[in-house]
């Protein structure tokens, strides 16, 4: 009898028993064959510590990076730390194992981030939906939000967990063992805003929780995300209202506008941006907010044009087209299906789809009452684009500075992300202009530099490459090949004007293509973890059409 209450008093309790391969207490476990995967993460008792390596385990935290004392390698104030290309932040770590089957994942190390009997499990997936639902809402590709759950849910000992993500629910399945009935729950993403210093804050509470040297507990988790969801925008409306206006400006400057056109652009962008707020206060949908705001630019276009002026109106409309074409949303969609979550590229194409209809719908309606009233547009002018390099420059830096604000995002990554933007434009016009590349492949290769340059910051940071490249491909958006297939259409020459739509179709495919290509590039140089099982599925499997 006794000994049967010791059995009793032994028991673990269900939280505890959270996997199905843990020896009952008192049986020593079998040694562990070489090819087993096993944990990564502690050194077998009676070894000293091992020193540090160059290199270093893939799953320990990078050695310059701390989230409680910053290295003597962090500027001041805002500054970035500098970090060895061969280290892998938490988003690698967790893609990799995502990409495992749940038998050969390593094991983690023991966590003390929940109470002793055991992880809160509703609290732990409740937590780690609410943290996906601000990820993908943000703009998050639909991989990265998968690795940032299984982050959240792994370091509060969830470690055999399935997230699931598509362009509106999100959903978290945890099976404590092989013999425990799974746990699920799910959220729905009903609101999506661009606030990308809330995505940063976002990452930062996930890098936090997930680093094994902070004691982040699930309360404290809690309350920084309930911060996270009250703090208001960095910059207020009138300003986001001004960096529109500035975007178009600098835009109709890049494709040959001068003073006055610069001036024209402005005003049309803010006219459309207020219209929109006025409509999206009334609940209007999206796809109405850009009918309305792509209208005032195309109007003051035709409007100069029955002035009989000089000024090339063809740039003021191009510049407010530049404002308002959906790239952020097709990067994204493109991501999500070069990744293999199909479902949610589809519904992203589709919603970029909506908005670009929604855009020639409010041109087109200007341009035929424009023509009706008896503008002479010039469809060639549109391409005749005068070379003017520093003015070129110049003009595509203060656009994706401006596109930075209205992303909303941190002022420390506003300056790094206009350089990265900077260098796309230098590159694109060094192939293009100076080298006469076709511009498709030109704007591919400067994409790709977009993504290259964006994911090394981003690693720096241990953050989301988004604040480093949505921005920076601003100057790279087929305004003029959408404004010139618009045109076209307006003076019922379909058959080419559908094709310079295509063209621009295709300028944009290519800006996606190559910002995702040159972040998976940016991988090639860093070490990414894995078990020896799992060594040649570093990639996602696919069928290859089989």
């Amino acid at each position: 009898m006794a000994e049967t209450d010791g059995a009793q008093d032994r028991k673990p309790t269900s939280d505890e028993a959270h996997s199905a391969f843990t020896p009952p207490p008192g049986i020593e476990p079998e040694p562990v064959d070489a090819d087993q995967p096993t944990s990564e993460f502690a050194v077998p008792e009676g070894l000293p510590p091992v020193p540090a390596e160059p290199e270093g385990s893939a799953f320990a935290p990078p050695a310059t990076y701390s989230a409680q004392n910053s290295p003597p390698a962090h500027l001041p104030g805002h500054g970035l730390p500098v970090s060895r290309m061969t280290e892998s932040p938490w988003q690698d770590r967790m893609r990799t194992m995502l990409r495992m089957p749940v038998d050969v994942r390593p094991v983690p190390e023991a966590v003390h981030k929940h109470s002793e009997t055991g992880p809160a499990v509703g609290r732990v997936l409740d937590l780690t939906l609410r943290i996906g639902e601000l990820l993908l809402a943000g703009g998050e590709g639909a991989e990265d939000v998968e690795a940032a759950m299984f982050a959240v849910a792994r370091s509060y000992g969830l470690d055999r967990c399935e997230p699931t993500v598509t362009f509106t629910l999100l959903s978290i399945t945890h099976q404590p063992s092989l013999i425990d009935d799974p746990v699920s729950a799910s959220r729905t993403v009903r609101r999506r805003g661009t606030d990308y210093t809330r995505l940063a804050a976002v990452y930062q509470l996930v890098d936090d929780i997930s680093a094994h040297e902070i004691e982040l507990s699930l309360e404290d988790a809690y309350r920084r995300l309930a911060e996270i969801r009250r703090n208001r925008h960095p910059y207020p409306s009138w300003i986001l209202t001004a960096a529109a206006g500035l975007l178009a400006g600098a835009a109709s400057t890049l494709v040959g506008g001068g003073v006055f056109v610069f001036f024209a652009a402005a005003i049309g962008a803010m006219l459309g941006d207020r219209l929109a707020w006025l409509c999206a206060g009334r609940g209007l949908p999206e796809f109405y907010q850009f009918v309305v705001a792509a209208m005032p630019p195309a109007a003051i276009g035709v409007a100069l044009k029955l002035a009989e002026t000089d000024v090339r109106a063809s740039a003021v409309i191009t510049g407010g087209l530049f404002a308002l074409l959906p790239g952020r949303a097709l990067v994204a969609a493109v991501q999500d299906g070069l990744t293999g979550f199909y479902i949610t590229a589809s519904a992203r194409l589709l919603e970029v789809m909506y908005l670009f209809i929604g855009i020639i719908m409010g041109v087109l309606v200007v341009l035929y009452l424009g023509l009706q009233l008896g503008a002479s547009p010039k469809p060639e002018e549109v391409l005749q684009i005068t070379q003017r390099p520093l003015i070129q420059i110049a003009a595509s830096m203060v656009l994706v500075f401006t596109f930075a604000i209205l992303l909303q995002q941190e002022r420390s990554t506003v300056w790094i992300v206009t350089l990265n933007g900077g260098v796309a434009w230098v590159t694109f016009g060094a192939l293009h202009y100076a080298g006469g590349i076709p511009p498709v492949p030109s704007t591919a290769i400067a994409a790709g530099l977009v993504g290259l340059f964006g994911q090394l910051f981003s690693r720096y940071r241990f953050a989301s490459a988004l604040p480093y490249t949505t921005a920076a491909i601003g100057p790279l958006l087929p305004g003029s090949a959408t404004y010139y297939g618009l045109l076209l259409i307006a003076e019922n020459r379909l058959n080419e004007g559908l094709g310079s739509l295509v063209n621009a179709a295709a300028i944009a495919l290519a800006i996606a293509i190559g910002v995702n290509l040159g972040s998976e590039t940016s991988r090639l140089f860093m070490r990414i973890p894995g078990a020896a099982s799992a060594a040649k599925r570093r990639a996602a499997k696919r069928t290859r059409g089989f």
